[in-house]
């Protein structure tokens, strides 16, 4: 297992390196100017604007940009914001659990959703319950994630009143309102991909039921709880967790929309307020840790799997 945890580590170097390679090509391909941009929104003299392009070497070639970029990370540098002159380091620091909050939250509430979902509809083939479940599916899977949060919004927290729309609660506050702040755009995020592990959870469990250790199970007078739970559900887990555990590297990046649409002062919103003003260096530290959670992510995928299934081994 150590060996190959130090291979994958070995082998997430170069993906890193091409991350950052690839977004430092996006943003200086695009046009504009981060200073330019500041000299017609804020009070900047010509003077300071000067000093700052110097400073960011924005007036250098790409390439001594990227190699000074570089140098910086392997130093643990991340840099200073251009427009808000902060240290990046901090502002992540800040913001990125509160991402993992609403990233860990949305996946357990579609965990919570899904399997149980995905269960009934598989144990109860072509019933009620599962055209229920499947039709839910698939309107859940339909929805936009800005389209049922701005529901959401307007419903729970401008009609009825009883949730708030925007921020982070704190536990200082009560549980409540560390609870009430978080159910809104958990719920936006959740409901997705609930869905979408719910029909993997029939799939995966209807085609397990037709193995024949299964039938064997089953043969020698097993209850029926003792042949899904102990026996088939195992097996019809992994591709679960497989695809759980993608989607919460997508959730970590993913979750601007709905931190934008919510006021949720994650790196999600950080990153769409860095781009709106061109500030380089956030957005190309923002999108290396999104990359990062994603590599650790996958990789805490693939450990699970020696646990749930001593089939599967890594050595």
């Amino acid at each position: 297992m150590l060996t190959y945890l130090v291979r994958r580590v070995l082998i997430a170097i170069p993906v890193l390196l091409g991350i950052t390679f690839i977004t430092f090509a996006l943003l200086h391909l695009t046009p504009g100017d981060p200073v330019r941009i500041m000299l017609a929104t804020e009070q900047v003299t010509p003077e300071v604007a000067e000093r700052l392009t110097e400073f960011y070497s924005l007036d250098k070639p790409w390439y001594v940009q990227y190699g000074r970029y570089l140098g910086n990370l392997l130093r643990g540098d991340l840099g200073v914001s251009i427009t808000s002159r902060a240290d990046i380091a901090a502002s992540i620091a800040n913001r990125l659990p509160n991402t993992i909050l609403l990233a860990v939250s949305s996946m357990i509430l579609a965990l919570l959703i899904a399997l149980p979902v995905g269960i009934i509809s598989a144990t109860h083939r072509n019933s009620i319950a599962d055209y229920v479940s499947l039709t839910a599916s698939m309107i859940g899977v339909s929805m936009p994630s800005f389209w049922l949060g701005l529901l959401l919004l307007l419903q729970f927290g401008l009609a009825w009143k009883i949730l708030p729309i925007w921020g982070v609660g704190r536990l200082s506050n009560g549980l409540w309102d560390f609870i009430s702040h978080l159910i809104l755009p958990s719920v936006t995020m959740g409901t997705g991909l609930a869905a979408l592990l719910a029909r993997l959870t029939r799939a995966s469990v209807l085609e397990v039921l037709t193995q024949d250790y299964i039938r064997t199970a089953r043969a020698k007078g097993l209850k029926e709880r003792i042949v899904l739970y102990r026996h088939a559900l195992r097996n019809a887990i992994i591709p679960v967790i497989t695809a759980a555990g993608l989607q919460l590297g997508y959730l970590l990046g993913g979750a601007v929309i709905v931190e934008s649409i919510f006021s949720w002062p994650g790196l999600g919103r950080l990153t769409i307020q860095a781009i709106q003003k061109r500030d380089l260096p956030v957005i190309q530290i923002s999108t290396l840790v999104f990359a990062i959670a994603f590599v650790l992510v996958t990789l805490l995928v693939d450990v699970l799997y020696t646990f749930i299934d001593p089939r599967i081994r890594y050595d």
